[in-house]
């Protein structure tokens, strides 16, 4: 696991309370859920659409459902969760917007992890080499990417604001360390914890 993982599943272990309930939607191999499932005693449950993954998730032990998150929660309660968890998620999902009015409803708050395409070495490669960009936070090449939505923090946020979603808590990643000035251009990621 890398330092800047480290830093990402820190700041939302830390946002996180003891004996929570938790859906983490795109949950991957199951990483995160099985640290807050160790350290912090949650109730976990994944959605992952990717079958290796799910099978990750299995062997540590993480209750996980195959299903796609463009088909939207309507199997959950409003307020079933305490918190519902899309960690690197949102931008793959064909409808972010559905999802998202989805997960405000089934969680009591939400924690949000974005790559930030405006970071300004995406912006130089694109200006200068006139490329789709690759970063630390965006790995892809242009054909094999699983990217879907290209957004920035500065996206995020207007997003939040034009919904009604209160921000109540956001940290911003560099690539060695919490960025505090111009997030939208020196931030690699943004993690927030919004609510209604």
């Amino acid at each position: 696991m890398s330092d800047k993982i480290k830093i990402e599943y820190s700041i939302v272990m830390n946002w996180i309370k003891d004996e929570s309930s938790i859906l983490d939607l795109g949950c991957g191999d199951g990483e995160l859920l099985s640290l807050l499932v160790q350290q912090k005693k949650v109730r976990a449950q994944g959605i992952e659409l990717d079958e290796q993954a799910i099978y990750k998730c299995v062997e540590r032990g993480i209750s996980v459902f195959h299903e796609d998150l463009d088909n939207g929660l309507k199997g959950y309660a409003d307020k079933s969760f305490d918190y519902v968890v899309l960690y690197q998620s949102l931008q793959q999902i064909k409808k972010p917007d559905i999802i998202l009015r989805d997960a405000i409803n089934v969680g009591r708050k939400v924690i949000v992890g974005i790559p930030n395409f405006a970071y300004y070495k995406a912006r130089a490669q694109i200006f200068f080499k006139g490329i789709v960009p690759v970063t630390t936070s965006l790995p892809y090449e242009w054909y094999n990417t699983p990217n879907l939505h290209f957004l920035s923090i500065s996206d995020f946020i207007n997003y939040c604001k034009n919904k009604g979603f209160k921000i109540e808590k956001s940290i911003f990643i560099g690539e060695k360390s919490i960025i505090k000035i111009f997030p939208n251009l020196f931030a690699l990621t943004g993690i927030f914890l919004i609510s209604k």
